[in-house]
């Protein structure tokens, strides 16, 4: 174990480059997608980051490896619905600006909800989330029509048919992010059908990331959101 940590005190940089210059650039730094990755080169590139005094934010984090990072980074704050997982500040909670709101339809689409929301908010967006108002019973988003009217930017996470982005998109005035969740039954072909919907929407003002992108749809968010 003790060697096993030496080794993750090193740098990544015989597996890894660390794009430190990526906040200079694009005015953030650069997210770590942990999926595919070891829990060691993980650590490693975290680790890495925040030896140049980078904020860290991993995605698609394993309780394993956040329990690794967490004992090395008291700071290290892990989200287990959204798998996010974030060591340094980039943008304190009180410096947070503007308002994105992530609506779902169902619980089952809220862990993609989520890590568009812990996306946000770590670069520095004001964030709500609106949980479990899909279309199969309509009158629950009517309910909370005039909080999400309040945002400026919406990001609407849905599986199975992928309908309420473009529900959404008629009822407000801000631009709707539409995020396709992998949920649904066989016939969603683990969310092709949802994002072939999102994508062929007749309502204007959509755009659409990828199927389980909650982190593109985050950071496109605030980016809108900072506009």
């Amino acid at each position: 174990m003790a060697e096993n940590r030496q080794a993750c005190d090193a740098d990544a940089a015989d597996f890894a480059v660390v794009d430190a210059e990526r906040s200079v650039r694009t005015g953030y730094p650069e997210v770590v997608y942990c999926a595919g990755k070891t829990d060691e080169q993980a650590e490693r590139i975290i680790a890495a980051m925040r030896k140049r005094g980078i904020p860290a934010l991993g995605t698609k984090v394993r309780e394993s490896l956040a329990e690794r990072v967490a004992a090395r980074f008291p700071d290290a704050a892990y989200d287990r619905t959204a798998k996010t997982l974030a060591v340094g500040t980039f943008c304190a909670q009180e410096n947070r600006t503007g308002l994105v709101t992530v609506v779902c339809a169902g619980t089952s689409d809220l862990p993609i909800a989520l890590e568009a929301a812990r996306t946000a908010e770590f670069f520095g967006s004001r964030v709500e989330v609106v949980a479990d108002v899909g279309v199969a019973g309509i009158h629950r988003l009517f309910a909370r029509l005039d909080d999400i009217k309040k945002a400026r930017v919406v990001v609407a996470a849905a599986g199975m048919e992928g309908a309420l982005p473009s529900v959404i998109v008629g009822l407000v005035s801000a631009p709707v992010i539409a995020l396709p969740t992998s949920v649904g039954y066989g016939a969603s072909f683990g969310g092709l059908s949802a994002l072939l919907g999102m994508l062929n929407a007749c309502a204007p003002g959509i755009s659409v990331v990828n199927i389980d992108n909650g982190f593109g749809a985050g950071y496109q968010a605030n980016l809108i959101n900072k506009l």
